[in-house]
């Protein structure tokens, strides 16, 4: 029996949605300069960088082990900060989970911006875990980023 899941992690950021939606969506590849530990490339395979349909794959060391996630730019919206990544190959749903899709999404929250990583998923059966450490580096990346340049 599939099981369906839900995680969500927040990070108080000091940049502006602006930032971030643009280094995601638009120059992957500076933060290999800024977190060259954590991530390595973001190799466009089809299509236009940031832009819905495109497939990418983002190259990444996690857990002390080198990994790959392919994956296609499902959604974009501009005024709300938002990406969303469906992953269609790698670790991740060739190994772990039946699908897996992550969604960065950046707000004002009274005084302060939130970066939010969603992750959706499903997962074969309830030996899978839930993506808590992957969960904790993409917010670690998102802090490391913000503290970039400061």
């Amino acid at each position: 029996m599939a099981l369906s899941g839900k995680l969500i992690g927040h990070v108080e950021i000091s940049k502006t949605g602006d930032v971030f939606h643009d280094l995601f969506r638009h120059k992957p590849h500076e933060m290999v300069a800024i977190a060259p530990e954590k991530v390595h490339d973001c190799e466009l395979h089809e299509g236009e960088r940031g832009v819905v349909g495109s497939v990418i794959s983002w190259h990444y060391t996690h857990e002390g082990k080198k990994k790959v996630s392919k994956q296609i730019i499902e959604a974009v919206n501009e005024e709300n900060h938002m990406i969303v990544f469906k992953v269609i190959g790698g670790d991740l749903v060739e190994e772990l989970y039946k699908s897996f899709t992550i969604i960065l999404h950046v707000e004002q929250k009274g005084e302060v911006q939130v970066a939010t990583w969603t992750f959706e998923f499903v997962k074969p059966n309830t030996s899978v875990p839930y993506p808590t450490s992957l969960m904790d580096y993409l917010c670690n990346l998102v802090k490391d980023l913000d503290a970039h340049g400061k």
